[in-house]
C-alpha cells in the first residue's frame, strides 16, 4: 500500500508558498554575535575606546590625511568627535552626497557634563578650548553637553589634557554607547527636591563609564536621573530614566521609565512600575543597559533603539526580564511622579536649601561661546558664587549666589548674552545645529531661530504678558529631532520646500507636542498639520498668526497643546 502526500493549497487551488523563515534582528542573546552590517563588523573588529590611543600617538601627528575610515566614521564618535559638514553645501545637496563630499578637515567635539557643577575654573578651561581650538564657537545642546566646531585632530590630545584637570571628558559622548547624562541642575542644592540624584550619577559613571563591555550597543542609549519636582530631565524621551518619588512606606527614591525617543519614529518612554531606592539605582541602571546590549535589534539601524525592543516585549515582559536574568531580585511596585510643580528650566531666581539662591539664565538658543564661558567664570568669582550647571533645555544655571549679590550677578549676565529676565519666546525657544555644522541637516535653524526670535518679540510683546503658560518653539534642521520638535507646542521640521515653482529652505509644522511638566501631567506628541509647509522666511508670521488664534479661541486654563488637538486644521493654517 502507498502513501500519497498532499501539497499544501491556498484558498484559490494553488500550491501555497513554504512559509518564509524570519531574518535574524541580530540580538546577541538570540541569534549569536555574527556582524549582520558593516557597523557591527566595525565595532568588533576594534574596540571603539581604543580609538583615542590612535589620536593620540599618529593622528594628532600625521594629521586628517591618516585617519582610518572606520576610525574617522565610525570609532571617533566614541570619543565625542564627528567631521563637521563642509561651508557652501546647500540642504538641497544633502541626501544626494556621500559623507566625504559633505565633511570638512574639522570636527565638531562633545563635551559631556553629566549634570555635573561646572566650577569658575571649569568654566574657563571650556571657554578657552573654544577660543583657542574651535574659533569662539560653543553652544549648550539639550543634552547639557558643551559642544565645539572647527576642532582639528591635532588639538585633541591638549583638549583632552586640559579637559582631564577640571574632571570633564569626552568619553562615549558620541556612537553606541551610554551618551551623556541628564540630571537635575539643582541637585543637591533646590529647597524642594526630592532626592539628590548626584551619588547616584557619579556612582553609575565611576563603575560603567568607560568599561569595554558597555562601549558595543546596538545604537545610542540616553540616560536621564532627576529628584527634582519639576520633571526637569525630560524623561519620557530616554532610553532610561530615573525620576524622583516619594514612596509612602519606603521614603524617597525613583520611578523607573525605559523605551522613549523620538528621531523619525517618536515613542514615549513607559514605567515599569517599580521603586528604585538610591542604592539598587546604579545596578539597575546596568541591567537595563545590558538588556540593550543582549536583545536590542542590530540587523538594521533604524529599528535599533531600545524603544523597538520595549515596543515588542511591552513594560510588564521588560521588567520580568530585568528582575530573572539581570537583577536576581524583584522589585517593589511604586508610585508615578507627582505633577510638575513648576518650570524645568530653572530660569529665574530660586531659593536654595541652604539660604542662598541659584540663578537660571537663557542664552539665545543655546549658543554660549568663549567670551560667554570665560566671563561667566569671572562673574560668578566676582559675586561669589559657587558654579554653574547646564541644563536639558538650552540654559545655564548659576548656583550659590549670596542673597545681596543676585542683582549684581543679573545685571552681570546680561552683557555676557545670558539673561534671567527673557522674554517668552527667547525663554522657550530651542533649535539644534543645522546647516551651518551639521551633515546631516537641511536648513540653517540657529541663526533662523535668532531672527524668529527677535521678530516675535516685538510683535507678541504684548501678548505674551496676557498668557499665563509658555509656548515651546523647536526649530530642527533635518528629520531626526535633536531639538524635541514631536514634544514642543510648535515643532519645526527642517526640510526643502516648493513654493510657486521655486525650492527654498522651508520647515513642515507639528503641533501640540509636550513632555511631563508644569501645566502638563503627561507628555503627548504633537500633530503634523497636513500640507503646511512654511518658508523659512516666514516662520516668524506663522508663529504670530497662531499664537493670536490661540490667545483668542482658547478657553480658560486650556493649555496650547490641548488647544492645538483640538482644533480645526484650516484654524492651524
Amino acid at each position: 500500500m502507498t502513501t500519497q502526500t498532499t501539497t499544501p493549497q491556498d484558498a484559490a487551488g494553488r500550491p501555497a508558498r513554504p512559509a518564509r523563515t524570519p531574518k535574524p534582528n541580530g540580538q546577541w542573546k538570540i541569534d549569536g554575535t555574527t556582524p549582520l552590517n558593516h557597523n557591527e563588523e566595525f565595532k568588533q573588529e576594534g574596540p571603539p575606546l581604543e580609538v583615542r590611543e590612535r589620536i593620540e600617538s599618529t593622528y594628532a601627528h600625521e594629521g586628517f590625511d591618516s585617519i582610518a575610515d572606520d576610525d574617522l566614521h565610525g570609532r571617533f564618535r566614541w570619543w565625542g568627535l564627528y567631521t563637521q559638514r563642509k561651508p557652501g553645501i546647500d540642504g538641497g545637496r544633502t541626501a544626494t552626497l556621500e559623507p566625504h563630499e559633505l565633511e570638512d578637515r574639522y570636527f565638531m567635539l562633545r563635551v559631556r557634563t553629566d549634570g555635573a557643577e561646572l566650577t569658575p575654573d571649569a568654566l574657563r578651561v571650556l571657554g578657552g578650548i573654544s577660543d583657542e581650538f574651535g574659533r569662539g564657537t560653543a553652544d549648550v545642546t539639550d543634552r547639557q553637553n558643551i559642544q565645539y566646531h572647527w576642532i582639528e585632530i591635532e588639538s585633541m590630545p591638549e583638549i583632552w589634557r586640559r579637559l582631564d584637570t577640571v574632571g570633564l571628558e569626552t568619553t562615549t559622548a558620541c556612537g553606541d554607547s551610554p551618551r551623556a547624562f541628564l540630571g537635575s541642575p539643582v541637585a543637591g542644592i533646590a529647597s524642594d527636591e526630592i532626592i539628590d540624584a548626584t551619588p547616584v550619577i557619579d556612582e553609575i559613571k565611576r563603575r560603567f563609564i568607560g568599561d569595554p563591555a558597555l562601549a558595543n550597543l546596538p545604537r545610542k542609549f540616553k540616560t536621564a536621573i532627576s529628584g527634582h519636582p519639576s520633571l526637569d530631565v525630560v524623561h519620557e524621551i530616554n532610553d532610561i530614566s530615573l525620576v524622583g518619588v516619594e514612596h509612602p512606606e519606603r521614603g524617597a527614591g525613583f520611578d523607573l521609565w525605559v523605551g522613549g525617543g523620538l528621531s523619525t519614529a517618536p515613542r514615549l518612554g513607559e514605567r515599569l512600575g517599580v521603586f528604585v531606592t538610591a542604592d539598587q539605582a546604579p545596578d539597575v541602571w546596568h541591567g537595563v543597559i545590558r538588556i540593550f546590549r543582549d536583545y536590542g535589534y542590530r540587523r538594521l539601524r533604524n529599528k535599533a533603539r531600545l524603544k523597538f525592543l520595549l515596543k515588542d516585549w511591552g513594560p510588564e515582559k521588560f521588567r520580568e526580564v530585568l528582575e530573572t536574568e539581570y537583577l536576581g531580585y524583584a522589585l517593589p511596585d511604586g508610585p508615578p511622579p507627582a505633577p510638575a510643580t513648576r518650570p524645568g528650566d530653572h530660569v529665574g531666581v530660586h531659593e536654595q536649601k541652604d539660604g542662598d539662591l541659584y540663578v537660571g539664565a537663557a542664552p539665545v538658543v543655546g549658543r554660549v561661546g568663549g567670551g560667554t564661558l570665560t566671563g561667566l567664570a569671572d562673574l560668578l568669582e566676582s559675586v561669589g558664587a559657587r558654579s554653574a550647571r547646564l541644563t536639558a533645555h538650552q540654559k545655564v544655571v548659576v548656583l550659590g549666589v549670596p542673597a545681596d549679590r543676585v542683582d549684581e550677578l543679573v545685571d552681570g549676565l546680561e552683557p555676557l548674552g545670558l539673561t534671567a529676565r527673557p522674554s517668552l519666546f527667547r525663554r522657550n525657544t530651542m533649535a539644534c545645529t543645522g546647516i551651518e555644522f551639521c551633515k546631516l541637516a537641511i536648513v540653517d535653524t540657529k541663526d533662523t531661530a535668532a531672527r524668529v526670535i527677535a521678530e516675535l518679540e516685538q510683535r507678541l510683546d504684548e501678548q505674551a504678558e496676557q498668557l499665563d503658560r509658555p509656548i515651546s518653539l523647536n526649530v530642527n534642521g533635518c528629520p531626526n529631532s535633536c531639538a524635541r520638535i514631536q514634544t514642543a507646542d510648535i515643532g519645526l521640521k527642517g526640510q526643502i520646500i516648493t513654493v510657486d515653482g521655486e525650492q527654498m529652505p522651508g520647515f513642515q509644522v507639528h503641533l501640540g507636542g509636550s513632555l511631563a511638566g508644569q501645566g502638563h501631567d503627561a507628555g503627548g506628541l504633537g500633530r503634523t498639520v497636513r500640507g503646511l509647509k512654511v518658508p523659512a522666511t516666514e516662520i516668524a508670521d506663522y508663529v504670530e498668526r497662531v499664537v493670536r488664534r490661540y490667545a483668542a479661541d482658547r478657553t480658560d486654563g486650556e493649555s496650547f497643546a490641548e488647544w492645538a488637538h483640538r482644533a480645526d486644521e484650516a484654524v492651524l493654517q
